[in-house]
């Protein structure tokens, strides 16, 4: 993508549909005078005398125990520097985006206009009434080391500097677990640190703190190293000054054993990296150029250990994996404040959590066999949904432990399972499926290249890397529509009523009639068909030309199905197709079958479908728990709409005991768990949450679909085809340019899958 092209991006997502990237809902109901009389006047003098009684009520009856500040001046924004409070909102937006998707804690973001640290804690304290907690951001040093400080003991609710303790306490998980590999003493190793920021200087501390010895540790800024000669270091930097001076950071090197990057790209050698001890640590933060390239610094020496921050890379530090569940663990137990104790418990359940068997949805989204703890895997994944689960209940111990928890908690199994009923808000699936495409792209056709919205899908699957897309239509108009979406890259265009294609036309008319000739179809008609797209396309799939295709933007899902189905057929084994959506919904991902094909299935076509559906949701690393849906409960009706789907369900559970399913049910029990306990405390599903349901017909699955996408303006993925040979997916008429991203990176997972079968089986045949 080209720098103008990608800034045009990244200008209308923040400007489109609507400015920004957070906003408040109500959490209440409001619709009607009594709703609105409850909400507001004269109701809402309750709770306010409520609180003037008792100040603590403020957390019973209002959103601060789950509301957050992330505050700035815009003094040290990202690389960009000192751009001021305004320019500062959007990057302070996205960090509100990241505390409510992967730990539901709500956020104001609030800038201030000014760089005076006593008007700024001023106006902090002023506001702080509103808040469970302050995350501090983007603030330049000296000034962010006092402004917290401050803040820390003036306040009684949280208060947290990200930019120092978030890299200091991922960092320190990451180290710990480096130099048990290393078999390295902490006490005993030489540390090498360039940068000598808030970030660096806090990642110290806390190694400190863990056993890492001062006069063991060389820090650098741009002017070289910190030593105890220089007049121009703060009082804060003098902590860290030493007193031999080092000509240069490759002398100091030299016999290291850890280095520490929080400075810029490309100021580390291989020749540096040679130059450390046995077993060297490299920690290079520097984002997005690394003070080292993480492959050069693995060809230099096969015994180093190496992070970064970036996420095409193995053991990324990313701060995401601490402040949103450290507050989350602080708000829960209403600490007064973080303290040093409630940051070791985030470095220790942090390491402690990368030794632990790692869940197949997260060996799924990095395309791994296995993650195991070692030299590629010190720290644990973003996408680990095990960490709402550990991190804020080792926070909240530790906050009550040592006294600064206000309301503790009494029964931490139960907080565990309360925390991952949070994780519904926030919906991974979309980012695990490109990590996953993005591993091993292939080839997809797009049928309908020359319509602006398929090219666009196209171009980002091509420049976020998902995909190599071939490009099928009129190639005039295909190069016009490249040139006006800045759309340089090099990729196949493939127009099948060109003279150029004659050939290839002539030799998938071959092999089309030669498979369909005691079916009716003539050579001449196999000729005249591959002229059209959806025929050349599946065939370029079939021969081999193409790994997957996507098509079905312009037309009809009758039209496109048709000759997949002549040309591809049935997987081996299967008897029917079907396609499923996975929405994105509030409670989290949930699969809808069959939505496209399928009019009025029968008790055993009902019993494939789950199974298929099944095999989709395993794919994307989640175990199915699936509700076959009816408008009758257990026999509740004797008709035979709803009796196919009890047979359905009892073939299911006599065939297949270990597959979590039940029905026929309603869907509103299939969903609210309570209230299928209640009234049905014998069903399968009971203490699970569906994720999978399973809709007696293609009306009422349609007609949900579409009502979900619509009136909730749910992301969906979809329809992905089931039961076919090849990867082939035919998207729903006028489907959007994201969704069809979507669709193009299941096509590529799809293909990935099938080529997995085939190299297994082709693997087994040649045992024999």
């Amino acid at each position: 993508m080209s720098k103008q092209n990608r800034r045009r991006e990244a200008l209308v997502y923040h400007a489109k549909p609507t400015p920004g990237k957070i906003k408040v809902v109500p959490t209440k109901k409001y619709a009607s005078q009594r709703d609105l009389a409850l909400a507001y006047s004269p109701g809402v003098a309750e709770p306010c005398l409520e609180i003037a009684k008792d100040v603590n009520n403020v957390y019973k009856y209002t959103t601060k125990g789950n509301l957050v500040a992330v505050i700035t001046n815009g003094t040290a924004v990202l690389g960009l520097g000192n751009i001021g409070p305004e320019a500062s909102k959007p990057v302070m937006e996205g960090k509100g985006l990241l505390f409510k998707i992967f730990a539901d804690i709500d956020v104001f973001d609030i800038e201030i206009d000014t760089e005076d640290p006593e008007e700024f804690i001023r106006t902090v304290k002023n506001i702080a009434p509103t808040f469970g907690g302050i995350n501090l951001e983007d603030i330049k040093a000296p000034e962010a080391f006092e402004i917290e400080r401050r803040l820390k003991d003036e306040l009684d609710i949280p208060v947290m500097h990200d930019d120092q303790h978030g890299t200091a306490i991922i960092s320190s998980a990451a180290l710990l677990n480096a130099l048990e590999l290393a078999e390295k003493d902490i006490s005993k190793i030489k540390l090498v640190v360039s940068g000598a920021g808030s970030a660096a200087m806090a990642c110290i501390k806390l190694y400190e703190a863990l056993g890492v010895l001062p006069q063991n540790v060389i820090m650098f800024d741009v002017n070289g190293v910190l030593h105890r000669g220089r007049t121009d270091l703060t009082s804060t930097q003098m902590h860290f000054a030493t007193d031999k001076v080092y000509k240069n950071l490759a002398e100091a090197m030299v016999d290291s054993d850890v280095f520490l990057g929080l400075s810029v790209g490309d100021i580390v050698s291989p020749e540096m990296l040679q130059s450390m001890s046995a077993n060297p640590i490299v920690f290079a933060l520097a984002n997005p150029t690394p003070e080292v390239n993480y492959e050069i610094a693995l060809a230099s020496r096969p015994d180093i250990i190496v992070a970064t921050g970036r996420s095409d890379n193995p053991n990324q530090v990313n701060n995401v994996l601490g402040f949103p569940f450290i507050f989350r663990g602080a708000l829960d137990v209403r600490a007064t404040k973080i303290n040093e104790e409630m940051k070791m418990a985030a470095v220790m359940a942090l390491a402690q959590l990368a030794k632990e068997p790692v869940p197949e949805q997260v060996n799924i989204a990095y395309g791994e066999t296995r993650l195991t703890f070692g030299r590629d895997y010190i720290i644990p994944k973003p996408f680990d949904p095990r960490l709402i689960a550990e991190l804020p209940p080792a926070v909240a111990k530790a906050a009550q432990d040592s006294g600064v928890a206000k309301e503790p908690i009494e029964d931490f199994e139960k907080y565990r399972e309360d925390l991952l009923k949070r994780l519904g808000s926030d919906n991974k699936l979309v980012r695990l499926l490109m990590n996953r495409a993005r591993i091993n792209p292939k080839r997809v056709v797009y049928t309908e290249a020359d319509q602006l919205d398929v090219l666009k899908a196209a171009q980002i699957a091509y420049e976020e890397g998902i995909a190599i897309p071939i490009l099928l239509g009129r190639r005039e108009a295909i190069e016009k529509l490249k040139e006006e979406i800045e759309f340089d890259a090099e990729v196949l265009i493939i127009d099948p009523k060109s003279d150029e294609e004659l050939e290839r036309l002539e030799k998938y008319a071959q092999s089309y009639w030669t498979s369909r000739q005691r079916k009716g179809i003539s050579l001449y008609s196999a000729q005249k068909r591959m002229r059209e797209r959806n025929y050349f396309a599946a065939m370029m799939v079939n021969e081999g030309d193409a790994d997957a295709l996507i098509s079905g933007f312009t037309q009809s899902y009758p039209m496109v199905v048709k000759p997949m189905l002549e040309l591809i057929g049935l997987a081996p084994g299967a008897s029917r197709v079907a396609t499923t959506n996975v929405m994105m919904t509030e409670r989290g991902p949930l699969f809808l079958s069959d939505t496209s094909i399928n009019i009025d299935p029968n008790d055993r076509d009902l019993s494939r479908i789950a199974l298929m559906t099944a095999q989709v949701v395993r794919m994307f690393g989640v175990e199915p728990v699936m509700a076959m849906i009816s408008y009758s409960n257990f026999g509740s009706s004797t008709n035979e709409k709803a009796n196919k789907v009890a047979q359905a369900v009892n073939y299911l559970h006599k065939n297949y005991p270990d597959l979590i399913v039940d029905g026929e049910l309603q869907t509103d029990f299939a969903l609210n768990s309570e209230m299928l306990q209640e009234k049905f405390p014998f069903s399968k599903l009971n203490g699970r949450k569906v994720n999978s349901l399973i809709f007696p017909n293609l009306d009422s699955a349609n007609i949900t679909y579409k009502l979900l996408k619509e009136l909730n303006k749910a992301e969906s993925i979809g329809p992905i085809m089931m039961g076919m040979r090849l990867p082939v997916h035919i998207l729903q008429l006028g489907a959007s340019v994201d969704e069809m991203v979507n669709m193009t990176a299941i096509a590529v997972i799809d293909a990935q899958q099938k080529e997995k079968a085939r190299n297994e089986k082709a693997l087994k045949i040649n045992m024999i």
